[in-house]
């Protein structure tokens, strides 16, 4: 078992096709099968389950993908780490779509200019997902919104993570120009709520605030971006949260009000013990940013 032979099996996992994997290493498809194969048997289990010609992860595989993540996130790190941040090295950042779009731009370009050599690779997600890729190594850090309860801080510790405080939102509850004259939350008509699926954190505090679960006459509608949320709520009957940083982004209408939610931390949040070159560069970025 190699790092190549890794990274062949999470390219297969992705693709769920060798002739895919294949043009996308740039490999021909027999060399694919036969490293597979050479990895089933090394670790005694198959990986895949073939059925004609598709094929799909078996219990074991998907299991693995974790680890081949970890070996090749450790691989990387150790390199980074003996050559003193010298080979710049790769970090690979989660972020909430709010942050990514109102934060993350002006922050990574200026990591960029100071570090060109380092590779920097986002994705986004809501924060449950983000936390859950940072425990099994898709993930280095991650910018994540936690509810201001006691469970959370637990949870962090129970995923053996650790954040920092990086900057704070104001989210706002956006709602129709049918709702104009609403000034609290008692008085909003709309039942329905549009938000991101369920694992984002300002997901849950809009349905604590709009007091959903003591009123079965909500319903969520499930959408993946902002510019649509707001879409759906300038369409009347429904309302959305949304950081007040994304609203100075998005060229809301003006008919459009909103009621104050509350100030929520977005925390950096990395493994405990993960402590890079190219990490720590990130860190310093953000404390200056606090100066």
């Amino acid at each position: 078992m190699d790092s190549e032979t890794l990274r062949i099996f999470l390219c297969v996992a992705s693709e769920l096709s060798i002739t895919q994997a294949a043009a996308r290493l740039g490999r021909a498809p027999s060399n694919i099968t036969t490293r597979i194969q050479q990895l089933e048997a090394d670790v005694g289990v198959e990986l895949f389950v073939r059925t004609g010609k598709r094929m799909v992860l078996s219990v074991a595989g998907e299991g693995f993908v974790s680890y081949a993540n970890k070996l090749l996130a450790l691989e990387a790190e150790a390199r980074h780490v003996i050559t003193g941040g010298r080979d710049g090295g790769l970090l690979r950042m989660g972020s909430m779509e709010s942050t990514a779009a109102s934060r993350l731009p002006a922050l990574l370009a200026t990591y960029h200019a100071r570090h060109t050599n380092t590779s920097l690779q986002l994705r986004t997600g809501p924060t449950r997902a983000l936390l859950e890729q940072l425990r099994t190594g898709v993930l280095d850090c991650a910018f994540a919104a936690l509810s201001p309860t006691a469970e959370e801080g637990v949870l962090l510790d129970e995923l053996a993570l650790q954040a920092l405080p990086a900057w704070q939102e104001e989210l706002l509850l956006l709602l129709p120009s049918s709702e104009s004259d609403v000034k609290q939350v008692a008085d909003i008509r709309a039942r329905t709520l549009v938000a991101f699926p369920l694992g984002c954190t300002y997901r849950s505090m809009a349905e604590q605030f709009l007091g959903m679960a003591e009123s079965p006459e909500w319903r969520v509608l499930e959408i993946a971006s902002y510019h649509a949320m707001i879409a759906c709520v300038a369409a009347g009957n429904c309302v959305t949260l949304v950081p007040a940083s994304v609203l100075k982004l998005a060229g809301v209408p003006h008919s459009l009000t909103t009621l104050s939610v509350g100030i929520v931390d977005t925390l950096l949040v990395w493994r405990k013990g993960y402590d890079v070159p190219a990490f720590q560069h990130l860190l310093a970025l953000l404390a200056e940013e606090k100066l």
